[in-house]
């Protein structure tokens, strides 16, 4: 008994040895990560304005996606690098429900009632009564319910062949030890946006959302581990 109370205990102490230097080194790492500076950020701005740049001929003074290649035009978004403000509302209920019922009884009786001469039937009029009965009664529902209500500026990542709108849009908010994102991408259809360059995301094809976050929230919400489960597991908890 001394010799398992010593092993639980030796195993406790190594694992929570592990423990403190896996958080020790989480800690140094986040520590330790470079905050993104205004010079990384613009020059991959600049990058990303470098690849969209509309290609000139050398001496030539016309370019099909210059300014002026339509002046009958309206100023809307249409080239690659312009920007795009995506309005997400989005909106998913759903609801389901199920009821079952079944009942189902057997009822016999087997006996005799006389027999020849005046032989007494009394003990046997009732040979043989079985009896069953089987009720089934069950209900399930389900709910579900997800809204999201944001809006964010992207840009024109490319223009399809038939002239649609290939856009994304991303934001990154860092709030109280919070890191959370949002990417929006799809295809727009130019007829679609609005005079201030607006779309609302239920015109937007092959719509992808994504919204994810890393923080104070997210760690407080997200399951164990496997070591830790584990851990509780060899605790009694």
């Amino acid at each position: 008994m001394k010799n398992t109370f010593e092993r639980n205990a030796f195993s406790i102490t190594v694992v929570g040895l592990f423990v403190l230097l896996f958080v020790c080194a989480s800690a140094a790492r986040e520590k330790s990560k470079p905050r993104k500076s205004l010079d990384e950020y613009l020059e991959r701005l600049s990058s990303t304005s470098a690849a969209n740049a509309v290609p000139t001929s050398p001496g030539s003074l016309w370019t099909d996606q210059g300014q002026f290649a339509n002046l009958a035009s309206d100023y809307k978004a249409r080239q690659v690098g312009d920007l795009v403000r995506i309005l997400v509302v989005q909106s998913l209920q759903s609801e389901n429900t199920g009821n079952v019922a079944t009942d189902r009884s057997f009822k016999a009786s087997s006996g005799i009632d006389a027999l020849a001469g005046h032989i007494r039937t009394s003990g046997v009029q009732n040979i043989f009564s079985p009896r069953s009965s089987q009720t089934l009664q069950g209900k399930a529902q389900a709910s579900s319910t997800s809204s999201l209500r944001t809006s964010l500026t992207g840009r024109i990542m490319a223009v399809l062949p038939g002239g649609n709108l290939v856009v994304e849009a991303e934001r990154e908010i860092v709030m109280n030890n919070e890191r959370q994102t949002i990417l929006v991408r799809g295809v727009v259809r130019p007829g679609d946006l609005a005079p201030d360059n607006s779309v609302p995301s239920n015109a937007v094809a092959n719509l992808e959302l994504e919204v994810k976050g890393k923080g104070v929230v997210s760690e407080g919400t997200r399951p164990p581990n496997v070591f830790t489960r584990w851990l509780l597991r060899l605790v009694g908890f």
